[in-house]
C-alpha cells in the first residue's frame, strides 16, 4: 500500500479519476536563432509553413531565452536545465568535469537529480516518454529515463543521414501506439541535429535557397547572381569591434564552410545552408502533425516549438553562440495546445528552464522537488503578459569571468570582462529603439549601402551616453543583483569581489 501512494500524488490533478489527459509533444532544434524564422523576423526568408501554423493556431513568446553557459559546448547546460528545470549555476556538468564550479556541492547540484528530470517524472505520472535527438553535449542520466529512446547524430544533406531521421523515428512510434490501441498519454521529445553545423542541406533546398555545400577552404563560396542566398543579417559586421573572449572557439574558427571567415559570400552561404536545414526540419514537424491528426490526437496535443540557444552566422561579427547578444542568447518559443490562445504573441520574459514547470502545469502534474522554474502557462493562455521582469544571462566558456547580460523592459546591459582583464567592455541597449542591438559601425556609410539599412543616430550603444547615466548605473545593480540571486560565483571588475 505504501509503495502506492507516490504513484497517486504523482497522478495529474484533476485527471487522476477520469478525464482525458493530454498529450505533449516538445519540439527542439540544435542552434538556430529566433530571428531565422518570419513570425520573429519579417526580413526572413526562410519558409516554414508548418512552424508557421503552430503560430497561427497557437502563442508566439517573444521573449524566450536560455540562463547561458559555463562551457563552449553551449548545448550542455542548455539541455541539461531544460530537462531538469533549474538555473544555470544549480545544474551538473558532464560526468567527470567541472565547468560549474558549484557542481560537487550538494545542496546546489542535488546528486539524485536525474530522477527529477523530464520524462523521470512523466514516467511516474503515467505517461509514456519517447525521445529522439541528437547525441552528446546534452543530459546523458537525464536522457535514459526516457522508456523509447533514439538519439543519432544526424547532419548530414539526405533523408536517412538529416532530419528525415529524426521525423521517421517519430512517426514510427506513433503508428506503433495505433496499432497496439495504447490510450496512455504520451510526451514525444522530438529533437534535431540541425540546423547546427555542418549545415549539408539536402540537394533540392540547398538549390532553393542559393547555396551550396562549401567544404573549400582555399575559396570562397560563389553567389549566383540569379539564384542569391539569403541577404546579410541587418546586424552584419566583418568583425566583431573588439576581442570577444575565446579567440580559439571552434565555433568561430572550424566551422566547415565559413571558418573564420565573414565576407558576404561566406556569410550569405552559409545563411542559405542554414535556411535549407531549418526548411528540412519544418517539413518532418508537419509529417508528425499531419500523423498526429490522422489519429484524431492534435487536437489533445500540446506542441512546443523551441531551440537549445540561438546562433550568430555574421550578426556582430560573429558566427557562434557563445555570445549574449539577441540573436544568440534568444531561442524561439512558439506553443499551440488546448486553452492556448490562438494566433496571439506575449512577451513571456521566460526562460528554457521554465518548460519542466510548464509542461507540468499543462498535464496537471506536480513539479518535482527540485524545479526552479517557472510555469508561463497563464502566459500563452492570455492571463498575464509576464512571468518574471528580469532575465539574466551567462557566457563564461572561454576566458573568466566572461559575459554578463541582464534585461529589464526595454533595457539591455551588456558586459565583457575577458582575455584576463585586457577587454573589458559594457554595452547599453534600448531594445525597443535598437531591437538588433545595432553599433557605431552599423553607422558607417559603407556598411549602410551593403546591408541597405540606415540606422537611426540613437541606434547605437548608449552606455557612455551622459543621458542614461543613471539608467546604466540602475541596470548595473541589477545584474549585481541577480548574480548573487542565481549563486554566480564570479564578479566583474567593476563589482564588489564579495570573497
Amino acid at each position: 500500500m505504501f509503495r502506492l501512494i507516490p504513484l497517486l500524488l504523482a497522478l495529474p490533478v484533476g485527471f487522476a479519476f477520469g478525464g482525458e489527459r493530454p498529450n505533449i509533444l516538445f519540439i527542439i532544434a540544435d542552434d538556430q536563432s529566433p530571428f531565422d524564422l518570419k513570425v520573429y523576423n519579417e526580413r526572413s526568408t526562410l519558409d516554414t509553413p508548418n512552424i508557421d501554423r503552430l503560430a497561427a493556431e497557437g502563442t508566439v513568446i517573444d521573449q524566450a531565452y536560455h540562463m547561458g553557459a559555463w562551457v563552449s559546448g553551449v548545448c550542455t547546460p542548455s539541455r541539461h536545465m531544460i530537462m531538469s528545470g533549474r538555473t544555470l549555476w544549480h545544474i551538473p556538468d558532464k560526468p567527470g568535469r567541472d565547468r560549474n564550479p558549484h557542481v560537487h556541492d550538494p545542496l546546489k547540484v542535488p546528486p539524485d537529480l536525474p530522477d527529477y528530470t523530464m520524462a523521470a517524472v512523466f514516467n511516474r505520472a503515467g505517461y509514456d516518454t519517447m525521445r529522439t535527438c541528437k547525441t552528446g553535449n546534452s543530459y546523458e542520466e537525464a536522457n535514459e529515463r526516457f522508456t523509447v529512446r533514439h538519439d543519432a547524430m544526424k547532419r548530414e544533406g539526405t533523408h536517412e543521414g538529416g532530419s528525415g531521421w529524426h521525423g521517421d523515428r517519430v512517426i514510427e512510434y506513433l503508428e506503433d501506439r495505433e496499432r497496439r490501441g495504447d490510450e496512455d498519454p504520451f510526451l514525444i521529445y522530438f529533437g534535431f541535429s540541425h540546423p547546427h553545423d555542418v549545415r549539408d542541406g539536402t540537394p533540392e533546398l540547398l538549390r532553393k535557397y542559393g547555396a551550396t555545400n562549401h567544404s573549400d577552404i582555399d575559396a570562397l563560396p560563389q553567389i549566383d547572381p540569379d539564384n542569391p542566398p539569403p541577404a546579410l543579417p541587418i546586424n552584419y559586421l566583418a568583425k566583431h569591434p573588439f576581442p570577444h573572449g575565446h579567440p580559439a572557439s571552434r565555433d568561430e574558427n572550424k566551422v566547415s564552410g565559413l571558418w573564420s571567415r565573414r565576407d558576404e559570400a561566406s556569410v550569405r552561404n552559409e545563411m542559405g545552408r542554414e535556411y535549407a536545414c531549418s526548411e528540412n526540419i519544418d517539413i518532418q514537424i508537419g509529417r508528425v502533425l499531419d500523423q498526429l491528426e490522422a489519429m484524431g490526437e492534435l487536437e489533445n496535443t500540446y506542441v512546443i516549438y523551441t531551440s537549445d540557444h540561438g546562433i550568430a552566422i555574421g550578426r556582430h561579427g560573429l558566427q557562434g553562440k557563445q555570445n549574449l547578444y539577441e540573436p544568440s542568447w534568444r531561442v524561439p518559443y512558439i506553443v499551440m495546445g488546448p486553452g492556448v490562445r490562438k494566433d496571439a504573441r506575449a512577451k513571456g520574459n521566460i526562460y528554457l528552464l521554465d518548460t519542466l514547470a510548464t509542461l507540468c502545469d499543462f498535464a496537471g502534474v506536480e513539479p518535482p522537488k527540485t524545479n526552479e522554474g517557472l510555469s508561463f502557462k497563464s502566459v500563452v493562455e492570455g492571463r498575464r503578459e509576464t512571468v518574471r521582469e528580469v532575465l539574466y544571462g551567462v557566457f563564461g566558456g572561454a576566458t573568466l569571468p566572461g559575459m554578463r547580460a541582464v534585461r529589464k523592459g526595454d533595457w539591455k546591459l551588456l558586459k565583457f570582462d575577458v582575455l584576463d582583464g585586457l577587454i573589458r567592455r559594457t554595452l547599453l541597449f534600448n531594445l525597443k529603439e535598437n531591437p538588433w542591438e545595432l553599433l557605431v559601425e552599423h553607422q558607417d556609410p559603407n556598411m549602410i549601402e551593403l546591408i541597405g539599412n540606415r540606422p537611426g543616430k540613437h541606434q547605437v550603444d548608449l552606455s557612455n551616453d551622459p543621458r542614461y547615466a543613471d539608467k546604466l548605473s540602475e541596470m548595473e545593480a541589477i545584474l549585481l543583483e541577480q548574480m548573487r540571486r542565481h549563486d554566480d560565483p564570479f564578479r566583474l571588475w567593476n563589482q564588489p569581489s564579495e570573497k
